[in-house]
């Protein structure tokens, strides 16, 4: 029951856990009787239950350490197995193989290894000893392989903003809700451009397309212009965009509107995505506090009717990041986005003008020459009265895709003028419902030209089956009227 104690000089107290301190204090108590010579040794290891060696090493231990003497001495060969290196190396690389082995397995393997190398055998303890004292790291490693070694044990670098606009973070995510989109029923992207200092959400772009470097370029145009909304007060230009190294945001699109704003673009290593936590718990939180409470919100297997629309439910979230996110004090910080990011006096940098800031909204497609016309651009045609001052010259159109009724017109890279298409005129048409139109028509002249296929075929085939059932009585029939070939010639002397 006593175990041994240090026989050399012990270390301070404190160098002791709390457990080894408290165990040390509870036999002193035991000892205090014989100490202020109330008891006498032998009557107190009886009343203890100890033995009086154990007793007698305790009080001498006590009065030459002190407290520390009382702490029991850890045994120089904890932790160590009876095994010779060599097999302990070999039961570490069985553990470490892949896939992993059961340790009954390993000890099986080990017993074998031991008798070739004339070697006692090990037990399975000692065996499941070994297996368990190697390092979880290692362990993952060898099993897993690098990336979920790196995803629990690397280091990260967490990029903090020293302020407001000094980071900001940009990122997609699919909603798990069901939309309406003309004929069809999907689910829609969100980008969202939010503040590393603040976590305010400085724009978004919802969109039924996958995310692209236009939508990246509408939800940074939002978030950086002034907002019509009121009590939205979050823009400006940021001084460093952070995102991950998807084609949309290392597009030359972006780039050059970077650039132009004198916006540094910083991405995560590839297939990496790490120190954006802050903008993917805004996504979980949109996912449990906003989508469960619309109509069409779909879980994982669940079946729902589509019920809002884009408009729709753009509304809603405006309406949650306004009213909700941006006001509700955060748990990092203890004060709402918007609070923490208006704190201090802070004064945005903005672009010169909305025009500069359209060049993240406006794509440049292919140049176009200027005909008689007009200007042919998807099909459709653009007219305005400049352009007759232009005709024969090559120009480069800049347009909104959400709305193809106008496009920009740039030449030598001077802005030009507005071109309208007419048969547009009034209306607002984004390029997707252009395109889906396009592909739609398409599809209808194919199955047309499938649909004329099969009738030929099907006609073809019944002549080649009539011909082939009427063939032996049209030969006998030429039979009987032919005339014999051959006659027999005769002379007038005959």
């Amino acid at each position: 029951m006593g175990g041994p104690l240090q026989e050399t000089q012990p270390g301070p107290l404190d160098g002791f856990s709390e457990a080894e301190r408290s165990r040390a204090l509870s036999r002193y108590k035991q000892l205090r009787p014989f100490l202020e010579d109330r008891s006498t040794l032998a009557a107190l290891a009886r009343k203890e239950g100890l033995s009086l060696r154990t007793a007698r090493r305790w009080v001498e231990c006590y009065r030459k350490h002190g407290l520390a003497g009382l702490v029991r001495k850890v045994r120089g060969d904890k932790g160590r197995c009876k095994v010779s290196r060599q097999v302990q190396h070999a039961i570490e690389g069985m553990a470490l193989d892949k896939p992993p082995l059961s340790v009954a397995a390993i000890h099986r393997n080990a017993v074998g290894i031991a008798k070739t190398l004339n070697q006692p055998r090990p037990t399975y303890r000692v065996v499941y000893s070994i297996v368990r004292q190697i390092e979880p790291s290692l362990l993952l490693l060898a099993h897993e392989g690098t990336k979920s070694y790196k995803d629990k044990f690397d280091l990260i670098h967490r990029r903090e903003a020293e302020g407001p606009n000094a980071i900001w973070q940009a990122d997609h995510c699919e909603l798990k809700i069901l939309i309406k989109d003309k004929t069809t029923v999907s689910k829609p992207w969100l980008t969202i451009i939010q503040d590393d200092y603040s976590r305010a959400v400085a724009g978004y772009s919802l969109s039924f397309s996958a995310p692209s470097a236009i939508q990246t370029a509408l939800a940074l145009r939002q978030a950086i212009w002034r907002k019509s909304q009121p009590g939205w007060n979050i823009f400006g230009i940021p001084q460093t965009l952070y995102t991950d190294h998807g084609s949309d945001f290392t597009s030359q699109h972006m780039e050059q509107a970077a650039a132009d704003l004198k916006i540094q673009l910083i991405f995560s290593t590839a297939g990496e995505p790490r120190g954006r936590g802050k903008i993917e718990r805004f996504f979980k939180s949109i996912t449990q506090m906003l989508l469960p409470h619309l109509p069409g919100y779909c879980p994982q297997g669940s079946r729902v009717a589509a019920v809002l629309t884009l408009p729709q439910l753009a509304a809603e979230l405006e309406r949650h990041l306004i009213q909700h996110y941006n006001v509700t004090p955060h748990s990092a910080h203890k004060q709402s986005p918007e609070e923490r990011w208006g704190a201090g006096g802070f004064l945005p940098q903005m672009p010169t003008s909305l025009a500069q800031l359209d060049l993240l909204l406006l794509t440049v497609p292919r140049t176009r020459i200027v005909q008689q016309d007009g200007i042919r651009f998807s099909g459709l045609r653009y007219v305005a009265p400049t352009l007759a001052a232009y005709i024969g010259e090559t120009v480069v159109l800049r347009y909104d895709p959400r709305d193809l009724a106008e496009v920009r017109v740039f030449h030598q890279e001077c802005f030009v003028c507005r071109a309208i298409c007419p048969d547009l005129a009034g209306q607002t048409v984004p390029l997707r419902e252009i395109t889906n139109a396009r592909k739609r028509r398409m599809r209808e002249l194919r199955e047309t030209i499938q649909d004329r296929r099969r009738t030929v075929d099907s006609l073809l085939e019944a002549r080649r089956w009539s011909s082939a059932t009427e063939e032996p009585d049209s030969s006998k029939k030429s039979e009987r009227n032919r005339k014999p070939s051959h006659t027999l010639k005769r002379y007038r002397t005959e």
